[in-house]
């Protein structure tokens, strides 16, 4: 079992920057990938952005050059740094890790202010 909490969301306006915090707790040591998501209510959940306990990352093409995703070596906390951001960032943030079972944490809202 995993267990993910986020923190960091707010609201910003746009163009503004924000950092957000996922930490897992459990049985770390079996997660091979971490992840961000993104929902809107009335859409599909979305990827924003992953790790991989190697080191590999993988962008959504909007948000490529804009965010960045990071974890320390141990893979319990994953960093979602987020800059320049737009009003259509605006979403409830999910963190989640592959064990290869999927963990979701609460969510987090980011809500960007033109």
């Amino acid at each position: 079992q995993v267990q993910l909490v986020e923190s960091g969301g707010g609201l910003v306006q746009a163009g503004g920057s924000l950092r957000l915090s996922c930490a897992a707790s459990g049985n770390i040591f079996s997660i091979n990938v971490m992840g961000w998501y993104r929902q809107v209510p009335g859409k599909q959940r979305e990827l924003v952005a992953l790790i991989t306990r190697a080191g590999i990352t993988d962008y959504a093409a909007s948000v490529r050059g804009r965010f960045t995703i990071s974890s320390d070596d141990a893979m319990n906390t994953v960093y979602l740094q987020m800059n320049s951001l737009k009003p259509e960032d605006t979403a409830i943030y999910y963190c989640r890790a592959a064990t290869p079972s999927v963990y979701w944490g609460q969510g987090t809202q980011v809500t960007v202010s033109s």
